[in-house]
C-alpha cells in the first residue's frame, strides 16, 4: 500500500511546522536494549554483551520507520568502569539517519546490594533528507526544493540505580538542541531537534524456583509532544524461555517471546498491534533481536533478567 502521507509528516516535521513526533528510535524490546536509552548502564551487567536488534515499524507503509542497532558494552575489569557503543540506523520515509554513540559509566557500590552508575554519552549522527525518495504531494512547496545533508553532535548522560532485582534510572540521550533544517526562503523556518527525557524501571520477583515476573517501564518526555510510556510484563521460564506483553499509551499493544538458545546466545521476537489510528493502514511492527553474552570466567553464568 503506498500511502503519500507519511511523506508529508516527515516534510512537515523537517520544514519546522509545529507537530508532535517521533524523533528517536523507539524499541519494544526497550528493556534488553538499556543502553540505547541511558549510557550509565555500560558495563552494568558485569560481563560482555553484543546486541543486535531489528524493527520494522507499520508493515505496510511506504516510508514508515525501518531501524537495525548494534551494541557493544562490558566492564573495564573491576575498576567500576563500563564502556559501550553503539551504532544505529534509522530510516522513516525520505530520511536517513546514522547514530554512532560512545558510552561510558562509572559504578560506585552503595551498599552490599546496591550499585549507582553514572553515564555519558558522546557521539554524532548524519541526517540525511533526499525528497526524491517516494511520493511527495506538492513539489513545488519551496520547503521540499533542497535536500538536506547534516552531521549532527550527540553529549547525553544519565544516571542508574540498581540491585540484583530491581533497577531505576534517568538520562537525557541528547542535552544539544540542533536545528535540522532552517529556509530563509521558506520564512526561516527551523525545525529544532528536541530533549528527550527517558525514565526506566523494573523489578524483578522470583515467584519460584524456575520463575521468574519482570514488570517494567519506560517514561519519554519531549518538549512540545505528548506523554509517552511503555509498560511491559514479562516471565522467565527455567531460566530459557520468556513470554510476556507490552504496552504503549495510545500507540500499540504488543506480544514478547524470547528463547535462551545456549548459554551465551539469547534471541526475542516482539509484535506490536496498532491501537491508534494508523491501525486502519498498517498490519503491526516486527522487532528481531539477538544477544551474545561473554561470561567472565568468575561470574555467575545466570544473568539478572535486565
Amino acid at each position: 500500500m503506498k500511502l503519500r502521507y507519511i511523506y508529508t509528516i516527515v516534510a512537515l516535521i523537517f520544514s519546522g511546522l509545529n507537530i508532535n513526533a517521533q524523533q528517536d528510535p523507539q524499541y519494544t524490546q526497550y528493556m534488553y536494549n538499556t543502553m540505547s536509552v541511558n549510557p550509565a548502564y555500560a558495563g552494568s551487567s558485569g560481563h560482555t554483551i553484543i546486541n543486535l536488534l531489528g524493527r520494522t515499524q507499520w508493515v505496510g507503509v511506504d516510508g514508515a520507520p525501518d531501524t537495525q542497532t548494534l551494541s557493544y558494552d562490558a566492564p573495564l575489569g573491576y575498576s567500576g568502569v563500563g564502556l559501550g557503543v553503539n551504532l544505529t540506523n534509522d530510516r522513516i520515509g525520505p530520511a536517513r539517519e546514522i547514530f554512532l554513540d560512545i558510552n561510558a559509566s562509572y559504578r560506585v557500590r552503595t551498599s552490599d546490594e546496591g550499585n549507582l552508575s553514572f553515564g555519558l554519552k558522546l557521539g554524532g549522527r548524519h541526517l540525511n533528507v533526499d525528497w526524491s525518495r517516494g511520493l511527495i504531494q506538492d513539489r513545488e512547496d519551496k520547503r521540499l526544493r533542497g535536500n538536506i545533508n547534516r552531521f549532527l553532535p550527540t553529549i547525553g548522560a544519565g544516571i542508574y540505580y540498581y540491585t540484583d532485582n530491581w533497577y531505576l534510572g534517568g538520562a537525557v540521550p541528547n542535552i544539544i538542541r540542533t536545528e535540522h533544517y532552517d529556509d530563509a526562503n521558506s520564512g526561516g523556518d527551523v525545525a529544532e531537534e528536541r530533549m528527550h527525557f527517558f525514565f526506566i524501571g523494573g523489578y524483578v520477583f522470583d515467584l519460584n524456583e524456575s520463575i521468574k515476573f519482570k514488570p517494567a517501564f519506560l517514561t519519554k518526555i519531549v518538549s512540545g509532544a505528548p506523554l509517552s510510556l511503555d509498560v511491559s510484563a514479562n516471565f522467565l521460564f527455567n531460566q530459557k524461555f520468556t513470554a510476556g506483553a507490552a504496552w504503549r499509551w495510545d500507540d500499540s499493544i504488543s506480544a514478547l517471546l524470547g528463547l535462551q538458545a545456549t548459554e551465551n546466545l539469547h534471541i526475542g521476537f516482539a509484535y506490536d498491534l496498532t491501537t491508534s489510528n494508523y491501525s486502519n493502514y498498517n498490519s503491526g511492527t516486527y522487532e528481531l533481536m539477538i544477544k551474545w553474552e561473554i561470561f567472565r570466567e568468575l561470574a555467575t553464568k545466570s544473568p539478572r533478567f535486565f
